[in-house]
């Protein structure tokens, strides 16, 4: 019989507690309060990761958990670490997991949130320090498409002339240049959990559709080629968690499914 040990300091422990409603003026009496469970790591090996329990008051309307973690990183805990940017859906930085989801904090509303809200960063990944994940290793899977188009060799493109596409050329890019590659799709995938040193994951092959479904692009059928590989392309079983996590509303298992039917037709 299989027997599955966990990695030493891997369980986490229970951690210190907090709150910000002791000397509440009365202007924010009638804040709500919601009690948030937050993942710490300080990074050390020897050391268990801790669930900090953070008990916060906040403004009734329009509060994201973002709001939140930088509340409690400027009034409470400094030593919180987590990633943000645009605070706008746009850059991908925040993306963590809420209440067992993959999404991203800037886009996550505490009305939609239980009412102790767990705050974990992306499962799966190594963690560099408390919500920030280490993601050279996805990155790294992203450069190997060569995401960019690529010319023929043999083509003189002149600089001061664009290369048009029909509105109907254009259309087939949509669902996928949308992607921000915050990874909530990868890191939601049990195939990609078991097997991401050699599977490319959702969020890279829906950018690698991406290309592939670019007219203006003069190397697809090299890139499928590359991509037709029993790990990079076909340990996608189609579990659909990706599509169900994915914060912009996008499909990256449908798209890959377009590049294992272009795969078997060429």
């Amino acid at each position: 019989m299989v027997q599955l040990r966990l990695p030493k300091n891997s369980v986490p422990v229970e951690g210190k507690k907090f709150s910000n409603i002791d000397g509440l003026d009365e202007a924010a009496a009638s804040n709500k309060v919601k009690t948030f469970k937050v993942y710490r790591w300080s990074g050390n090996a020897e050391e268990n990761p801790k669930i900090d329990t953070f008990e916060i008051s906040y403004p009734k309307s329009d509060t994201m958990v973002l709001d939140i973690l930088n509340k409690i990183k400027s009034e409470v805990d400094p030593s919180l670490a987590f990633r943000k940017s645009c605070r706008e859906g746009v850059c991908g930085s925040c993306s963590m997991n809420i209440d067992g989801v993959n999404t991203l904090a800037c886009q996550k509303p505490l009305d939609q949130c239980q009412d102790e809200v767990n705050v974990y960063p992306l499962p799966h990944m190594p963690i560099i320090k408390d919500l920030v994940p280490e993601l050279n290793h996805a990155f790294e899977q992203y450069k190997s498409i060569k995401p960019w188009l690529k010319n023929d060799e043999n083509e003189v493109l002149d600089p001061k002339k664009e290369r048009i596409q029909t509105p109907e050329e254009r259309e087939k890019l949509d669902g996928k240049w949308e992607c921000i590659l915050c990874f909530s799709c990868s890191t939601s995938c049990p195939s990609y959990w078991w097997n991401g040193d050699k599977y490319l994951g959702p969020a890279v092959l829906l950018q690698a559709n991406r290309w592939i479904s670019d007219n203006r692009d003069k190397d697809k059928n090299k890139r499928i080629e590359d991509l037709d590989d029993n790990f990079k392309l076909y340990r996608c079983h189609s579990i659909m968690n990706c599509t169900k996590s994915c914060p912009k509303g996008l499909n990256p298992a449908k798209a890959i499914a377009e590049i294992k039917l272009e795969a078997s037709n060429r």
